[in-house]
């Protein structure tokens, strides 16, 4: 395929960098900005609220930050292991000969975790190297998609290996671009294969508020549809930083989205347009959505609403249908964008979750009552006060859409604010257990459940 031709980026391109957990940077600092504990886990599927799990460690595993005692929150029962060191880990996706794929974008490979018997460690080999931030991957027969930063490449797996190296689309844009002069918030790329065989791609927006991404060719902000032989093409718009991607088991493509931050107060008033701690910590939620040809999730002009009492200060909060308000930073008369007309929003988390992997449990789903639903790593934020905690999260599928989220695995946070880890991407394997990708504690942990009698 030939590269995809690039405009000139607009004079005066707002590169605000700020992102929701800087995910495009694994071994970036945090920032909370004050101390605070996590909130108290919630109930699990089957109604009990969920309880403290040692972190069990295997032979070699037991490394910083598990050579000292760690406790997570999941639910009654369940198991939590480490059962792999992956410094770096990022997505994962199971191969049909069960394997586990970890992409490593700053080590530039993907490497294949291998089962071992019983309670033993897998054993760890190198798939591919010498890639430009790999990330997204996804498997479709006996084919391998892996995302790097400008170009999705098919490779033939087989047996541990891959062969035939291809370039399937090229010419995305990422911090080598030359438009961009170095600048790129979220360069790392997502991808999935749908029902119909055509891939998808998230681009990421080079910034906060970088309304210029919406204009420029290949389109960033975006989920790209590139059908089987054909050329990419815009699916949809206004997704800030989609790294969540998905499909559904009715074959809908779905995203987890990284909105935006600093955002000003939108209703009338005197603190109208002034950028607020209180109102940023909570808004505007983090979209997870069902996407649509030609769908618009209104970055950067209009924002989904968690409040059911719009521009209280204390307004109770749902994250199920949400409607859009206009941002009056970038769309102060609605002009650039008419907000009403948007579809609401399916699902969301609150804001500055910073959803990464997603992925769905299928066929039969999780146990404890769970079922079928999606996964969400949960990264956590950087610029809220106090800071979002790092979750797995999980969201029932029920009658063709996704029901609230629910906390399936806490903890990483400590009460002043500081973590051990952050989750990326949680899976399940073919055993029923989850796999959960830490970027922080350079992990894949396996989470089982608690066995129910027979």
């Amino acid at each position: 395929m030939k590269s995809i031709p690039r405009a000139l980026l607009a004079v005066g391109l707002a590169l605000t960098v700020t992102a929701c957990s800087s995910p495009d940077s694994p071994t970036a600092p945090d920032t909370p900005a004050s101390s605070a504990g996590s909130p108290s886990a919630g109930p699990s599927a089957s109604g009990s609220a969920l309880a403290p799990a040692t972190v069990r460690t295997l032979a070699g595993t037991d490394t910083a930050p598990f050579d000292q005692s760690r406790s997570l929150q999941a639910p009654p029962g369940w198991t939590v292991t480490v059962w792999a060191r992956v410094p770096g880990a990022r997505l994962l996706a199971w191969t049909a000969d069960r394997r586990l794929l970890v992409s490593r974008p700053k080590s530039g490979d993907v490497v294949a975790l291998t089962p071992g018997s019983g309670d033993a460690a897998p054993t760890s080999s190198t798939l591919v190297s010498g890639l430009n931030q790999p990330h997204g991957l996804a498997l479709s027969g006996g084919t391998l998609y892996v995302a790097e930063s400008d170009q999705v490449d098919r490779f033939t797996y087989a047996g541990g290996r891959l062969s035939g190296r291809q370039v399937v689309v090229d010419g995305l844009p990422d911090a080598k671009s030359p438009e961009l002069g170095g600048q790129y918030a979220h360069a790392l790329k997502s991808v999935a294969v749908g029902r119909d065989g055509a891939l998808y791609v998230s681009v990421g927006s080079t910034g906060n508020i970088s309304a210029e991404d919406r204009d420029a060719d290949p389109e960033r902000a975006s989920i790209l549809r590139v059908p089987p032989g054909g050329k990419p093409a815009v699916f949809a718009r206004g997704v800030r930083n989609g790294t969540g991607l998905a499909v559904d088991p009715g074959g809908a493509v779905w995203t987890a989205v990284n909105n935006r931050d600093n955002i000003g107060y939108p209703h009338k008033g005197d603190d109208q347009g002034k950028v607020m701690q209180w109102y940023v910590n909570d808004h505007p939620l983090e979209p997870l959505a069902r996407l649509t040809a030609s769908r618009d999730l209104g970055w950067p002009y209009c924002n989904p609403d968690p409040d059911l009492r719009p521009g209280a200060k204390n307004s109770p909060l749902s994250y199920t249908a949400r409607p859009f308000v206009r941002d009056l930073q970038t769309n102060p008369d609605g002009a650039k964008l008419d907000c009403a007309k948007l579809p609401p929003v399916e699902q969301g988390m609150g804001a500055h979750s910073a959803p990464l992997g997603l992925s769905f449990a299928v066929n039969p789903g999780l146990p404890g009552g769970y079922g079928p639903g999606a996964l969400v790593g949960v990264h956590g934020s950087w610029n809220r006060n106090p800071p979002r905690p790092p979750e797995v999260s999980f969201f029932a599928w029920r009658d063709g859409t996704l029901g609230p989220q629910q906390t399936l695995l806490t903890g990483f946070q400590l009460k002043d604010g500081s973590r051990w880890g952050r989750p990326v991407m949680a899976v399940q394997g073919p055993d029923q257990a989850l796999y959960v990708s830490d970027d922080l504690a350079g992990a894949i942990y396996r989470v089982t459940a608690a066995r129910t009698p027979g």
